[in-house]
């Protein structure tokens, strides 16, 4: 994470992940790095290899349109990445911004706890500001003040939970990068990224692929203590006005075992949750 490079960084990173059979060049003898070479990629995007160059070692960080749009054909971009790729090249990337502590709409909030199936709100970090007693129930770190990037990397339960952890891994950290967007020198996620890449092997690795983005929706299979394999479906729903919230929700096929799991999972948490009220009730008497 170069405080005064991102465009660079980025740029590097995609290049090393083409081989040169990847886009119809020959290989040949002696390479000596494991991707695509500077001047490879230059004539793939119709560029000098000397303007290339100013663009990796951030000489020039503001090239025009058509030129990121050339780049990121010429790497393979997705629309994510592409997208990505333009926001670093934005002047305003680089202004240093101040964090600001992140709230809940209240609404969004009240909503979330009338849900019946497992739902929360994640923040810009992937902090989870907002969630239900279902969607606590299918995970203690589904709940207010945890981390989801933090967690599915270091908590040995987090892993054994999600049967696709790999999988799972890569989209959070696709994820946290695209909702990071041209911000590369918040201290917040410079903070995160650095103490994961410290911590965990895999999370370092791919980092270092800089992918972005993560599906709207997909599924999701799980292994959950007390009610069994579940094949979940998630929805991803950006919430207006708060910079980068996301509603989550969980559900199933209707019909399924897994919808029939996630009611007595709900049933269970709802269970849960009138007993601490009760508990409550009895302590403040």
């Amino acid at each position: 994470m170069q405080e005064t490079n991102a465009l660079g960084a980025f740029l590097r990173a995609r290049r090393d992940l083409l081989r040169p059979g990847d886009v119809g060049l020959v290989p040949g003898e002696r390479r000596r790095v494991p991707g695509l070479r500077r001047e490879e990629l230059a004539m793939l995007a119709g560029i000098s290899s000397d303007y290339y160059l100013r663009l990796e070692q951030g000489r020039d960080q503001h090239p025009s349109g058509q030129v990121l749009d050339a780049l990121a054909k010429a790497l393979r971009l997705d629309a994510a990445a592409t997208a990505h790729l333009h926001d670093l090249a934005r002047p305003e990337a680089r202004r240093r911004r101040r964090p600001r502590a992140e709230s809940v709409p209240a609404g969004m909030a009240q909503l979330v706890g009338q849900l019946a199936l497992p739902a929360y709100v994640v923040g810009r970090y992937m902090d989870v500001l907002a969630a239900n007693s279902p969607a606590r129930a299918l995970s203690p770190n589904y709940a207010p003040g945890r981390n989801l990037v933090r967690q599915i990397f270091l908590d040995p339960e987090e892993r054994e939970l999600h049967v696709d952890w790999e999988r799972a891994t890569a989209g959070v950290v696709g994820g946290l990068r695209a909702k990071a967007g041209a911000d590369p020198d918040d201290p917040n996620l410079t903070a995160l990224v650095g103490e994961l890449s410290l911590r965990s092997d895999r999370f370092r690795t791919l980092w270092a692929r800089a992918d972005v983005g993560h599906r709207r929706d997909g599924t999701s299979r799980m292994r959950h203590p007390l009610v069994g394999e579940l094949l979940l479906r998630h929805e991803k729903l950006d919430i207006p006005g708060t910079g980068g919230q996301q509603l989550v929700i969980y559900h199933a096929q209707p019909g399924t075992g897994t919808a029939q799991a996630l009611a007595l999972l709900g049933s269970l948490a709802a269970t849960d949750e009138r007993g601490a009220e009760v508990g409550d009730r009895d302590a403040a008497r």
